[in-house]
């Protein structure tokens, strides 16, 4: 006799190959409109299903998981990011958390790239004036900006993604300079000439384009405080393709506006989607709406990652991507 199928709960649209997929395999409820879970529906979902598969703009905290029914034993996390997530306390009733790591890798670090080239090329500005139809030909001090070949680049977390970032930023001839929790292997150092700096702060003081490519975890919260980042120099800029909390955005927008920093480029905010307007306002400020992930690839990629998890479990072993609270 066939066993009972998982009972699955997706909290947000998938890509169609990964939802026909997932109802293939298990017992799946989709989600109809592409729009996040209301509070009710995500405790009715925890309440109900096996397993959850949320996303980022879930909010999977510990007063959700109390209200957990018997049933939940796998949190399938459709992404790498984790901090919307109390792991330790659905560890704590039981419940173990996946993700999918290193999927994005790539996609994130050629969006890094396109965005230093955005900010010191000023290509929105050329765009605007295009769409506007405001050009009326070529000027030899027309949108002036600077190029990166020859620029030190300070990368923030020299994980996977600060890796990719700094092999390519290496392409593009700028010098590759790091800071990160832990000095990587002398080998990797080597293959990718990059500098290790122990102080942030002296890291920051002395480079022209600062990257941000760390996890959001308490200890990296406004790690970019106003006080770091006025020891920026004037004629720097600063991307972050990461998390939204480690830069304080109002501190930000204050120091561009008065000339301390000379631009930015952000693909994700402090607020998620309340983009600060004082932000939205600058000219030297290019803003995306947290696309550094957003390839078909990447997102099938995750989808994927995703069904191997819950299969692993179901068939009883530990899911590959399987996420513990000393990881954090």
């Amino acid at each position: 006799m066939p066993r009972e199928r998982l009972s699955v709960v997706v909290t947000r649209r998938l890509p169609e190959v990964v939802e026909t997929r997932l109802s293939e395999l298990f017992d799946v409820r989709l989600r109809e409109d592409d729009t996040p879970m209301s509070r009710a529906e995500l405790v009715e979902a925890v309440k109900t299903a096996d397993v959850l598969v949320p996303t980022l703009t879930d909010s999977i905290d510990a007063g959700l998981i109390a209200q957990a029914g018997e049933r939940l034993k796998l949190i399938a996390n459709y992404g790498a990011g984790i901090d919307h997530i109390d792991v330790a306390t659905a560890r704590q009733r039981g419940v173990l958390v996946s993700n999918t790591p290193g999927v994005v890798t790539d996609d994130t670090a050629d969006m890094t790239i396109a965005l230093m080239l955005a900010v010191t090329r000023r290509i929105p500005e050329g765009l605007a004036a295009m769409q506007k139809g405001d050009w009326t030909g070529w000027a030899p001090t027309a949108f002036l900006g600077g190029r990166i070949s020859g620029r030190r680049l300070g990368i923030l977390g020299m994980g996977r993604i600060g890796q990719a970032v700094a092999r390519r930023a290496a392409a593009f001839g700028m010098q590759v300079h790091y800071h990160n929790r832990r000095r990587v292997r002398p080998e990797i150092e080597e293959a990718l000439e990059a500098t290790y700096w122990e102080s942030l702060d002296q890291m920051v003081a002395r480079m022209d384009v600062i990257s941000v490519n760390c996890p959001s975890t308490p200890s990296t919260f406004h790690l970019m405080n106003a006080r770091r980042l006025t020891l920026m120099k004037p004629t720097a800029v600063i991307v972050n393709t990461s998390r939204g909390e480690v830069i304080d955005e109002s501190a930000l927008a204050r120091l561009i506006r008065d000339g301390g920093i000379a631009g930015a480029g952000l693909d994700v905010y402090e607020r998620g989607s309340d983009v600060a307007s004082k932000l939205r306002d600058l000219p030297n400020v290019v803003l995306l709406p947290h696309m550094g992930s957003a390839t078909v690839e990447g997102r099938i990629e995750m989808g994927e990652k995703v069904i191997i998890n819950i299969k692993t479990h179901e068939d009883g072993h530990r899911p590959p991507d399987l996420v513990v609270p000393g990881m954090l």
